[in-house]
């Protein structure tokens, strides 16, 4: 099953490295959008999620959000289901290490 994952974010932020390095460590490939590069993606964001702060982040086409509910969907094991893969216990990874 190919998931999409679309990520809106800028390159200083720390919750959108946050986000790339947990989606990294779930081996999971993603589209990003840096929303100071290309004024045209900020008001797409804001248009779709209806915020102004990133990461957003869209898994097929469904906004989950940006950085926290990426993290609070991993730990119920959601995460895993939206990316179409069989949930795993939470592991306490490196991404999780990470404080923006």
């Amino acid at each position: 099953m190919t998931t999409d994952v679309l990520l809106y974010t800028t390159n200083w932020c720390p919750f959108c490295r946050r986000a790339k390095m947990l989606l990294k460590e779930k081996g999971v490939q993603w589209k990003e959008l840096d929303i100071e590069a290309d004024p045209v993606h900020r008001q797409a964001m804001t248009e779709a999620s209806g915020r102004r702060s990133v990461p957003q982040i869209f898994i097929n086409g469904t906004h989950v959000g940006g950085s926290d509910e990426l993290f609070e969907l991993d730990v119920r094991g959601e995460l895993d289901k939206l990316l179409g893969r069989t949930p795993r216990a939470y592991r306490g990874g490196a991404a999780r290490a990470v404080t923006p």
